[in-house]
């Protein structure tokens, strides 16, 4: 006996209507929430047990090109979010969106392939922007498409990026870590241990967090009057040796994968952690980023670093876009906000070697 599977025809808002007993229009006014329009309870009660009866999904495209709304919050990575090296970078920032966009009465749609070109994912394919099928977006990644993020701001999309960003079409709606103010105060309390050598170790890729954690560095020696020392070398050996011939006793590094690796080549060299040399981490590692250093033989390490409120920015990047979506918001000030990092005092820092510390 063969068996046929016979897929679901889509139920029409004519099949509600017949049997809700009332007109395709009330149907319509009832899942649309028209304004200005009464509905009569008893009514709006009929219609919505039929649909629950005929399990109606909406159009949610034609909702959309109608100008309506579906209620729908969409997130955007241009990095991959579930495999377990990034698990614990990005899952705060996405139970801050889950909290908050159920507190507001939003769905969540994430999209994991609206495109993609030179392994990258896009938010554009062939042309269309993809993210449209939802009432607004929140953005995350390192790795942004420049072009891409100057067309949605032109487009004038209702878009929120976790991170600062900046954008030559205009501005840009964002909720991200103040680095600047967070690295300052980090070479601050390396000052106030008696260091006066300290280094700057950072990404050579630019982007605006990197940015920020170099001029939070930079006014840092500016107030205390010291030459900056800013290394961007990928090879952390060649990193380590620049430190020692130029005296430094302590390093902020931007990433937790080059603390890692320094720390172990000033252990094997016979300098120790911190007695000899300190190490503070700018925030948590790159999760996209790759190396052949061999991390997983290194111990757990009890870094002296600055949280970055991930679950907070998560959280405030859906109030705006809410705001913006309500009429609230517009793209600008209002829509831009830098959240405090607190300091962590760990195990890789104490005061300067006496006999360097001037």
């Amino acid at each position: 006996m063969q068996h046929v599977t016979q897929r679901r025809k889509r139920v029409t808002q004519a099949e509600v209507a017949r049997l809700a007993g009332v007109s395709q229009a009330m149907v319509s006014l009832v899942l649309n929430d028209s304004d200005g329009v009464r509905v009569a309870p008893e009514t709006r009660k009929r219609v919505e047990e039929a649909l629950r009866q005929t399990g109606y999904t909406v159009d949610i495209m034609g909702r959309r090109l109608r100008g309506k709304s579906n209620r729908i919050l969409g997130v955007f990575t241009y990095e991959a979010v579930f495999p377990s090296g990034t698990a614990d970078f990005y899952g705060p920032f996405l139970g801050g969106i889950e909290e908050e966009s159920e507190a507001q009465g939003f769905d969540l749609l994430l999209f994991t392939s609206p495109g993609r070109r030179q392994g990258r994912r896009k938010v554009y394919e062939k042309g269309s922007n993809r993210l449209g099928i939802a009432d607004g977006c929140i953005l995350l990644g390192r790795h942004t498409d420049r072009d891409e993020l100057d067309r949605l701001v032109d487009e004038r999309f209702p878009f929120v990026f976790i991170g600062r960003r900046e954008s030559s079409a205009g501005p840009v709606s964002y909720v991200g870590g103040d680095y600047a103010a967070a690295t300052a105060a980090l070479h601050e309390r390396l000052w106030s241990l008696g260091h006066r050598r300290v280094a700057l170790v950072g990404y050579r890729e630019e982007s605006e967090s990197t940015a920020d954690r170099r001029d939070g560095y930079l006014r840092a020696c500016r107030r205390h009057r010291k030459t900056p020392l800013a290394l961007t070398d990928v090879d952390p050996s060649a990193v380590f040796e620049r430190l020692r011939a130029d005296r430094v006793t302590a390093a902020l590094v931007e990433t937790t994968e080059m603390a890692v690796a320094l720390h172990a080549l000033a252990m094997n060299s016979g300098l120790r952690v911190p007695e000899d040399l300190s190490i503070g981490v700018l925030g948590d590692t790159d999760p996209t980023q790759t190396s052949s250093w061999p991390l997983r033989a290194t111990p757990e390490i009890d870094w002296t670093t600055f949280r970055i409120p991930r679950r907070e920015m998560g959280s405030r990047a859906v109030r705006i876009l809410v705001g913006m979506l309500r009429g609230d918001i517009e793209p600008g000030r209002r829509s831009q906000v830098l959240l405090p990092c607190e300091l962590v005092d760990g195990s890789t820092v104490a005061e300067a070697p006496r006999t360097t510390a001037r």
